[in-house]
């Protein structure tokens, strides 16, 4: 937990520095264009990627399937989505690349690892 409130501190600021130093490469508007374009192009792949996620865990259940691997994937374009409209260019990057089912190869072991750490964490009072 203590990297999750280190994170708050440190991407937000480098998110920042990073959008100041291209503004003053490229200057603001098209730094600002490229903000409004990344957020149109992020909420549109967000939403064809979210719909065929929905689609994939109805299939799952038609077939009396568990949907998980599905919904996991739905949780990744769920995050890609929020961090595709969030300003900035790593936000950005990590958000585009949770969009995609190659990328995303990457992360279920990282998601997986930290749902099993908590679970090993969770006690479960019966009562």
């Amino acid at each position: 937990m203590k990297w999750f409130f280190t994170a708050l501190i440190i991407v937000p600021t480098l998110e920042l520095a990073l959008l100041i130093w291209a503004g003053g490469k490229i200057g603001f508007f098209p730094t600002l264009a490229i903000i409004i374009v990344t957020g149109l192009i992020g909420a549109y792949l967000a939403k064809k990627r979210g719909v065929k996620a929905i689609h994939d865990i109805q299939d799952s259940f038609s077939r009396f399937q568990p949907p998980g691997d599905h919904l996991l994937n739905a949780a990744f374009v769920l995050v890609g989505g929020v961090l595709l409209l969030t300003p900035g260019f790593i936000s950005d990057a990590v958000g585009l690349s949770m969009l995609f089912k190659p990328t995303q190869k990457l992360y279920k072991p990282l998601v997986f690892k930290l749902i099993q750490k908590n679970m090993k964490n969770t006690r479960v009072i019966v009562r």
